[in-house]
């Protein structure tokens, strides 16, 4: 991509995009309860207000996924399908090579990050009113490439939201006993996290925005073949949701009908203090 390409999607004042990576690793790769970093006004304004401007009704449009039960209630684009021109042009930057070696420098990774050209789950996301996602860690393969999920990114486009309208993007602990981290999920905000077994995340409480209104986003992942044997943490698995200390009734574990993976599942779903705790006793 050219640098006046760069120029019609980044805001001016970003510059130079590896400058700006070494700039910010630190804080990036040092960030609680999980490498994080938010950057607020990173693209060029004019471009991101047709990217709203093109954002479709995912209640009208076949082809969404939608997700509708205990753990949550949001809607999903399924690929390229309804991007509109502009859309394309920033999502397509996204899955680039400078923004690749972008967050390959934030992030640290020394596996050569890759894009989904596909958006399998990523994409435009929306939660009308009422909508939320419970607390979880995401889905640690893709589910045809098999390559390691490492790296999310979400851009929020949502408008004069405010802090009574919810929506806050919550970053929990590994013992699920806090938000470390809330983030309003205003307009021109970039969310990028690294991704395992326990980095816990999610937006749990209901949106309350005014009906008409919606919280929007795009969701972008990025893979590596193989991943650190630190990050290992046993089977693939889907999107495992967890239970915040003190919330009754907070998730709903689905049924397993192998028993391993149950056992798996369980080890996964219960806080590490809570797992000292049983052989503590056990050893008693």
């Amino acid at each position: 991509m050219t640098e006046s390409g760069l120029t019609e999607i980044l805001n001016g004042k970003i510059g130079n995009l590896k400058s700006l990576a070494n700039d910010l690793k630190e804080k990036y790769q040092n960030a609680y309860p999980f490498p994080n970093i938010v950057i607020d006004d990173f693209f060029n304004e004019t471009l991101l207000d047709s990217v709203l401007l093109e954002f479709p009704d995912l209640a009208k449009n076949k082809g969404v996924v939608e997700f509708d039960n205990h753990n949550e209630k949001k809607l999903a684009g399924n690929g390229e399908a309804l991007f509109g021109d502009v859309t394309k042009r920033l999502c397509h930057f996204l899955n680039s090579q400078p923004f690749l070696e972008f967050l390959q420098e934030l992030t640290g990774i020394r596996e050569q990050l890759l894009p989904d050209p596909y958006f399998v789950g990523g994409g435009h996301h929306e939660l009308k009113p009422g909508g939320y996602l419970k607390i979880h860690a995401d889905f640690n393969k893709h589910f045809d490439s098999k390559l390691d999920r490492r790296i999310n990114v979400l851009v929020y486009l949502n408008k004069d939201w405010q802090d009574s309208f919810g929506g806050f993007f919550e970053l929990w602990n590994k013992e699920m006993t806090k938000a470390e981290k809330k983030i309003l999920p205003i307009y021109n905000r970039m969310v990028i996290f690294s991704t395992t077994s326990t980095s816990y995340h999610g937006n749990p409480e209901v949106v309350n925005c005014p009906a008409g209104n919606s919280r929007k986003s795009l969701a972008f992942y990025y893979y590596t073949n193989g991943r650190p044997e630190s990050e290992i943490n046993g089977l693939e698995h889907s999107t495992l949701f967890v239970n915040r200390l003190g919330v009754k009734d907070d998730v709903e574990i689905l049924d397993i009908s192998n028993s391993g993976r149950i056992r798996r599942f369980v080890k996964i779903l219960t806080p590490p203090f809570i797992i000292m705790l049983v052989k503590k006793l056990t050893v008693r």
